[in-house]
């Protein structure tokens, strides 16, 4: 299951007697998210360092908290920071019930220099600070809001979340904020705390043990989560119930494939599911805009019928027969949200292909800070942000060693050939078959114009010679041959047919000259630089097209 990631970053030196308060604060925080999402499991990520992220650790597990730690430095060279053999000895309890995330070094950090405490040091604690909160779905600081200047200190790790920047660490800004004030899904829970010592005054506005609600430049005080957020949180909490619900008919689609043993298996697990269940909404989503458009058309006709035809007055209860069905289907559609759902779950399913993918081919294992998620649906609303956090989730794992041929399958199993195999003779076919049902659309529209023009030709030349009745009937015959070619293209507008033939050809055209660039070229690390541009292309690609589609649900559909 998909779970609920909370990571803390938080002062080494809390006043000795803020600390029980600090601790009761922690608890309730926990109970409320547990009390208000009970189905998702929790994790928690902390680098288990002295003060609050040992206290927030401790706290967590209780709670029945998955621990997840990111450890900066060995083992051996960590320990060296904690000088009480308390907390060292909880550092040991505390690690042997979590799973350890082993970060590499930073290319640039020199070694022999990590054994002292100094700028070396400084920026592989920092690392570990960016990948807490570059993968927390909430972000607790334990802080006394303000910025004490230190490299990878906790005002610069709260910086960085809110706002993507971290100097000294981070190589360029996240793109995620722009000016979108609707677009930024960081959410911190700040709790304010002392520091022991001469400098213990807390930020100005600020007041120890006070709790408070932080996104972006916003500050809210303690209460309910933002409403924003909650929805946010509840679309993943959808997202497991769904894979529950239909993991007996996920598990028999996919019986027949053959996991890779290189594949990481949480990654696999959940693109299955999301493709499938994209599918399967993708299903739903159609029947409901052909039953709908079919009511609409025969609306048209049966009105059409009832307006010229004498003694056909039951047709205007037929009508309304149609209309009713029509609202029943789109009010269906409307409360089990099939729409949302095809186009949350085909994006989530298009993330992590390529997360999957850049996994297996070794593109992430070099990175620094930056992950999949950060570049796909930064710009959108915070709704969205349930996709990243799905993906942010599925990355808490040690970064494998891709297998020898590991490159080259994911080459062919990804990009693949022309007319062959992978996503390019994918979106070959895709964009030949859109073109196929935008021609049909074409010649109905042609077809319903010329008879159009040929009846009124005909009765402009006739008219003084036909009777009645068969003037009627031709005007009657030009209506639904006019109702039929206007419904077929509403049809065609609300599945967005030119959006998606022009999108299948713009992937076409990437794919093509990925493969184009994978084919001129024998080193691995330029293969791999045109893989992770390859999946940059994708996700921003994806991210647009669901945005777009999902201002034409079916639920909007007008008769």
């Amino acid at each position: 299951m998909t779970p609920l990631v909370i990571g803390v970053t938080s002062h080494r030196n809390i006043a000795a007697c803020e600390v029980e308060p600090v601790r009761a604060r922690i608890r309730s925080f926990l109970a409320r998210i547990k009390n208000q999402f009970p189905s998702l499991p929790l994790v928690t990520l902390s680098a288990l360092a002295e003060g609050g992220d040992q206290l927030f650790a401790a706290e967590a597990l209780t709670f029945g908290s998955r621990l997840v730690v990111p450890l900066p430095l060995p083992r051996d060279m960590y320990m060296d920071d904690f000088a009480d053999p308390a907390v060292r000895a909880q550092f040991e309890v505390l690690l042997q019930q979590a799973d350890v995330i082993r970060l590499p070094l930073l290319r640039s950090q020199p070694r022999e220099e990590l054994a002292v405490h100094g700028d070396a040091r400084n920026r592989q604690y920092a690392k570990a600070g960016v990948f807490i909160a570059s993968h927390a779905h909430i972000l607790v600081a334990i802080w006394d809001g303000k910025d004490s200047g230190r490299l990878g200190g906790t005002g610069q790790i709260v910086k960085y979340y809110l706002h993507g920047s971290l100097p000294g660490i981070t190589e360029r800004l996240r793109q995620a904020r722009h000016n979108l004030s609707g677009g930024d899904e960081h959410l911190l829970y700040h709790i304010v705390c002392s520091r022991e010592g001469e400098h213990s005054a807390v930020a100005e506005g600020l007041m120890p043990l006070q709790t408070l609600w932080r996104t972006g430049d916003d500050i809210a005080p303690d209460g309910p989560m933002p409403q924003e957020f909650e929805l946010m949180i509840r679309h993943m909490v959808e997202f497991n119930q769904d894979c529950d619900k239909y993991a007996q008919a996920i598990e028999e689609a996919n019986a027949a494939e053959i996991t890779d043993a290189g594949t990481p298996d949480n990654i696999d697990r959940l693109f299955r599911c999301a493709d499938w269940l994209a599918l399967h909404f993708q299903k739903r989503v159609l029947l409901a805009l052909r039953i709908t458009f079919t009511l609409a058309a025969l609306m048209g006709i049966a009105f059409t019928f009832y307006a010229h035809l004498a003694q056909q007055d039951n047709l205007i209860y037929f009508f309304l027969l149609l209309f009713a069905g029509g609202g029943v289907v789109a009010g269906l559609a409307r409360h089990r949200q099939w729409h949302r759902k095809y186009l949350d779950y085909r994006a989530l399913a298009e993330g992590l292909r390529i997360q999957l993918y850049w996994q297996r081919a070794g593109i992430l294992k070099d990175t620094d800070h930056e992950f999949a998620h950060d570049n796909f649906l930064q710009k959108q609303n915070i709704e969205l942000g349930w996709i990243r956090n799905v993906m942010r989730a599925v990355g808490l794992q040690p970064p494998r060693k891709p297998e020898p041929d590991a490159l080259a399958r994911v080459i062919s199993e990804w990009v693949g050939e022309s007319g062959r195999s992978g996503q390019l003779h994918y979106f070959e076919r895709k964009t030949d078959e859109s073109a196929g049902l935008h021609r049909l659309t074409e010649i109905i529209g042609s077809i319903s114009l010329w008879v159009g023009i040929a009846i009124s030709v005909f009765l402009a030349i006739f008219a003084l010679k036909l009777p009645e009745a068969t003037k009627t009937t031709l005007v009657m015959i030009m209506a639904v041959f006019s109702i039929v070619a206007a419904v077929r293209e509403a049809y065609a507008y609300r599945k967005a047919d030119k959006e998606l033939i022009r999108q299948y050809r713009f992937m076409q055209r990437i794919f093509s000259g990925a493969r184009a660039a994978l084919d001129r070229t024998s080193d691995p690390a330029e293969k791999r630089n045109i893989l992770r541009s390859l999946g940059d292309a994708a996700l921003s690609e994806h991210a647009e097209w669901t945005l777009m589609r999902r201002e034409r649900q079916v639920e909007h559909s007008k008769f």
